[in-house]
């Protein structure tokens, strides 16, 4: 059933690149990279951190490539290790000071990565650095713990989700806009919380999106005799 929806989502986007291909919308190299330069992203920001404005609406399609990038190398690994003839363990002694320090730092380090894909359209940060945050917290159960396995079956669901959502977006902005991921929400009062349109929600997708694909890649490497 995934791989059908994968392929359902494919053949749309190639159908709709190849309609906007074909009627015109689409106008390559007919654009004057001259009038497009640094000070045009910093008079018209979409978010108040320039960086998410640029990453996130302008190169949009971009980040896709970038999460796709994370998307190839965690299967690379799986197809790595899964085709090892001699199974081999990442060996270590567990100690009860890193457990109960683990206890106390894991709800702290997961709650700043969420911090920063919920704010990353106001601060630094962002779904990657969050994400990347959350699978390290992940790692440290596992270093923690030699017994401890985490529900890779529920982040495989979270991670097939988020990535389908976010190429979904993509999908609606080809058709109630123009481009790839175009920002269909209202964008609201710079500054606030609450505003940036679409890119919140493709901050939380992004962040969740790594943090499970992370959390695979250490599962395999700490658990790869199962």
């Amino acid at each position: 059933m995934k791989k059908l929806v994968a392929v359902l989502l494919v053949g749309l986007m190639l159908l709709l690149l190849f309609i906007n291909m074909f009627d015109g919308s689409l106008e390559f190299n007919k654009m004057d990279l001259a009038d497009v330069d640094g000070n045009y992203y910093a008079k018209n920001p979409i978010v108040s951190n320039m960086v998410t404005s640029v990453v996130v609406d302008y190169r949009s399609f971009d980040t896709l490539g970038e999460v796709t990038v994370l998307f190839v190398s965690s299967l690379g690994v799986a197809f790595m290790l899964g085709g090892l003839t001699t199974r081999i363990k990442f060996k270590h002694d567990d100690s009860f000071f890193l457990r109960i320090g683990v206890k106390v730092l894991f709800p702290i380090i997961v709650i700043v990565g969420v911090f920063m894909f919920v704010h990353g359209h106001l601060t630094p940060g962002g779904g990657f650095p969050g994400g990347a945050l959350i699978g390290g917290a992940m790692l440290f159960k596992y270093i923690s713990d030699s017994k401890y396995r985490a529900k890779i079956s529920a982040f495989k669901v979270l991670e097939g989700t988020m990535g389908s959502i976010y190429v979904l977006l993509g999908i609606v902005g080809i058709l109630v806009g123009n481009y790839f991921l175009q920002n269909i929400l209202d964008i609201g009062e710079l500054g606030n919380l609450i505003s940036g349109g679409l890119i919140p929600i493709i901050y939380v997708l992004i962040g969740l999106k790594v943090g499970s694909e992370l959390t695979g890649i250490f599962d395999h490497f700490m658990n790869e005799e199962v």
